[in-house]
């Protein structure tokens, strides 16, 4: 019954999309609202393909991406003998959500005793928040989760982590600022076992300048995870912030050569106007992108779901307004 009432959704699927689509009003707003208006017209111009190339660009989807996108779609338009710009926009979505393809369940899906994620980004990429919310993400679903907070270059890392973990309702590894994090992720790993834990969320140092430390010190900490705990870590996440635009997508580049990703959280979603670099980050990076920061309370981070993602672009919602109420 309610699957029906929500267009085949359930009601936490419904609502997952409406709060992606409110995530992307600004995206959606500025550049998307543009590529619509595109599309608004009786008839097909042929400077409708470079106006929609130029507006993918500068909202961030990339310019390889962004002139496959349009050639891909220009192609179809041609062959299916396509001549409402209507019809066209809709392959348009089409082959938008073809792009993301392959951004599938995170490792943390599968059962296990123990799952070991590291959680890497530079500093102020609004990793420490993500953590916290991703713990809590996890508890809603019914999991224990504790944290380890292995940045111990810096001392308000350790207590910003504390902090956020208190909110979250969840315990904090910790030792004094200047320890090595070896022995704070060994700790972590020790007490997940005794306190029967269910997942283990790694902070680590987000330092890029020093790109051959950062990688060694990291190499570390998954041979210490790796001698605990089978096959860990089971994920490795980067954390961007997605109101750096391409930004963004050079520190992945640079995390990508140092570490072995496994996954992105592109944070801050709402507050940017160039959501479109979710589809540089699929196409450009080959890393999917497992959450979205939807908002700055606890609850605001989502599992990526392409399809809602696509539909948040534009006009289309999960729920309406008659159904909400």
């Amino acid at each position: 019954m309610f699957k029906k009432l929500f267009g085949g959704k359930s009601i936490k699927e419904a609502f997952s999309g409406k709060k992606i689509k409110e995530s992307l009003t600004r995206t959606r707003n500025s550049f998307f609202g543009q590529i619509s208006g595109l599309f608004g017209g009786e008839t097909i111009e042929e400077d409708m393909w470079e106006d929609l190339e130029s507006l993918l660009i500068q909202a961030d989807v990339g310019v390889e991406t962004s002139m496959q996108l349009v050639e891909t779609v220009r192609d179809r338009v041609q062959l299916e003998g396509i001549t409402r710009p209507a019809d066209a926009q809709e392959i348009f979505r089409e082959e938008m959500k073809k792009l993301l393809e392959g951004h599938e369940k995170s490792a943390v899906d599968k059962q296990r005793i123990l799952t070991v994620i590291l959680v890497v980004g530079v500093n102020g990429s609004g990793k420490t928040t993500t953590i916290a919310k991703l713990a809590s993400l996890y508890q809603q679903e019914g999991k224990k989760v504790l944290l380890a907070a292995a940045d111990t270059f810096r001392a308000a890392a350790i207590d910003q982590l504390k902090i956020w973990g208190e909110r979250a309702g969840c315990p904090v590894i910790a030792l004094e600022p200047g320890a090595d994090p070896g022995a704070v992720v060994y700790d972590a790993l020790k007490s997940s076992y005794a306190r029967k834990i269910d997942i283990i969320i790694i902070d680590t140092a987000g330092r890029l300048h020093t790109k051959f430390n950062l990688m060694k010190e990291l190499e570390k900490l998954r041979g210490i995870a790796a001698k605990q705990v089978h096959e860990a870590p089971h994920e490795t996440l980067l954390v961007l912030d997605a109101t750096t635009g391409q930004n963004a997508i050079s520190q992945a580049v640079h995390f990508k050569e140092s570490v072995e990703i496994t996954g992105v959280i592109l944070a801050k979603l709402d507050g940017t106007a160039k959501g479109g670099a979710v589809f540089a980050i699929g196409k450009e990076l080959g890393v999917p992108v497992r959450f979205i920061g939807t908002g700055e309370s606890m609850d605001d981070l989502m599992p990526f779901d392409p399809e809602a993602f696509v539909n948040g672009l534009f006009e289309d919602t999960s729920i309406t307004e008659d159904e909400e109420k």
